[in-house]
């Protein structure tokens, strides 16, 4: 699209960014506030708040929080139970924006957001006031012009470029046809041709062969300074290093320090316990993502053997979850390798492992797994899953349990985040997970004891 200014990644590219900011010292950098996609949660920016935090930005300045119901409606002028609405979603980040500016006296926020949590900010800040107090807006893999814009096809859902969400967004602002709202600073970053969601082609959208009508710079904005990623997929326009670089030249106008994570000797882990369904500890209520609360769910945290996944030892931490879902605080090591079991009524005994922790976060969110139907010959369940990003086979080097092929990831495109290995035998057994030099090793669970384990992949 000729009207929208691009920029791929490289010298002339961070150059350009250089000069889009001038941001007041690290003692005085304004609160940024994170906004997260379609069905996630904050803890999606847990590695994004450590390079922030790593190069200097305060912590306490750092704010990434839960819309309860995460998922869209399929038609946005419909109420729809278990699902949000844009005027609802919109209403949740307007009253997390003052929470925010309450809490540190701030003028003005910085907002970041990924994929529908981009169409979340350019709402609030066109329609809910938001210009007033937002000063930079950084959108990672927004559907800016939707993820679709087919005649007849969905056209009430707020994915559609044809939806009437979609359209009064994009309406041309000021003389020059502007997408994004004059007084704030934009950027947008996009994949080159790797996003799920800015696809000409419909595949991904269960309409193989036929046109969507968007192009892979469906993600970019009139108006704003677009910058294109080579290689990365929908998730990592806003997880990745790549995407924090370029996030932080565009506010500071600077390159960052690192792109790595400075490590702390000791941490401090926190977040919540989350369900599924309409009612988190009703098993009837539905088997979608939501962010709310398992009351009465046991989480105990074992220390681990990083090699194996085997406990060392009797557990280190363990809560009952009340009403506020939270399953910490807990002070562990650096260095250590942590498994969270989760138990619940209505879910399987989950077996969560994860890489050490480098520094602390209070976004640490976890959820007990419900087996499917396709699980239930299995003798063990093992969950292997990236939520910063997608496995592409063609891109990344992975195995899990020494195989290259994961099942159920297809042999080209980034558009699977997690697969599930289903073994013939019950007998405990180490199970390794490996992805571009991550390995998470973790134990095997009896399934018809109502176990499983997950690998959940950090970065």
């Amino acid at each position: 699209m000729t009207q929208r200014r691009q920029l791929v990644i490289g010298a002339p590219a961070l150059l350009a960014l250089a000069a889009c900011s001038t941001m007041p010292a690290s003692n005085d950098r304004p609160p940024i506030v994170f906004v997260h996609g379609n069905g996630d949660s904050a803890a999606l920016w847990q590695t994004t708040i450590w390079r922030f935090e790593s190069n200097g930005w305060p912590r306490n300045r750092l704010f990434a929080f839960d819309q309860p119901m995460p998922l869209a409606r399929d038609d946005d002028a419909a109420a729809q139970p278990g699902r949000s609405s844009t005027a609802e979603s919109m209403a949740f980040l307007k009253a997390q924006v003052r929470r925010v500016m309450d809490a540190t006296g701030a003028a003005r926020v910085i907002l970041i957001g990924n994929s529908r949590g981009g169409n979340t900010i350019r709402n609030y800040v066109q329609n809910g006031g938001g210009a007033a107090h937002v000063s930079h807006v950084v959108l990672g893999g927004n559907p800016a012009h939707g993820i679709w814009a087919v005649p007849g096809l969905r056209e009430g859902s707020e994915f559609s470029g044809l939806s009437p969400f979609m359209k009064q967004l994009n309406a041309p602002k000021g003389p020059n046809g502007d997408e994004v709202t004059p007084g704030v600073q934009w950027l947008t970053l996009r994949s080159d041709n790797n996003d799920k969601y800015a696809q000409p082609e419909g595949t991904w959208i269960g309409a193989p062969g036929k046109p969507t009508n968007v192009g892979h710079d469906g993600p970019a904005l009139r108006g704003a300074t677009n910058v294109v990623l080579p290689g990365v997929d929908h998730r990592e326009t806003s997880f990745s290093p790549a995407a924090f670089a370029a996030a932080w030249r565009f506010l500071t106008g600077q390159a960052p320090q690192r792109t790595d994570i400075a490590p702390e000797a000791e941490v401090v882990l926190d977040g919540r316990l989350t369900g599924l369904g309409l009612d988190s500890n009703n098993p009837a209520s539905g088997d979608f993502a939501n962010n709310l609360p398992v009351v009465g769910a046991r989480l105990a945290v074992y220390a681990v053997d990083p090699a194996t996944g085997a406990r060392r030892g009797e557990a280190v931490w363990h809560k009952v979850i009340g009403p506020d879902g939270r399953w910490g605080p807990f002070t562990g090591r650096s260095a250590a390798s942590y498994e969270f079991e989760i138990s619940a009524p209505g879910y399987a005994t989950t077996h969560v492992y994860r890489s050490p922790f480098p520094r602390s976060s209070s976004v640490v969110n976890v959820r007990p797994e419900r087996p499917a139907a396709a699980d239930r010959d299995a003798k063990a369940l093992v969950i292997f899953t990236r939520p910063r990003g997608y496995f592409d086979a063609r891109r990344d080097r992975m195995r899990l349990d020494g195989q290259a092929a994961l099942p159920g990831v297809p042999p080209s495109g980034a558009g699977i985040a997690t697969s599930r290995l289903r073994l013939a035998s019950d007998v405990q057994r180490s199970v390794v997970g490996e992805f571009n030099g991550e390995h998470i090793a973790g134990l095997t669970w009896p399934f018809a004891g109502g176990h499983l384990s997950v690998l959940e992949l950090t970065y």
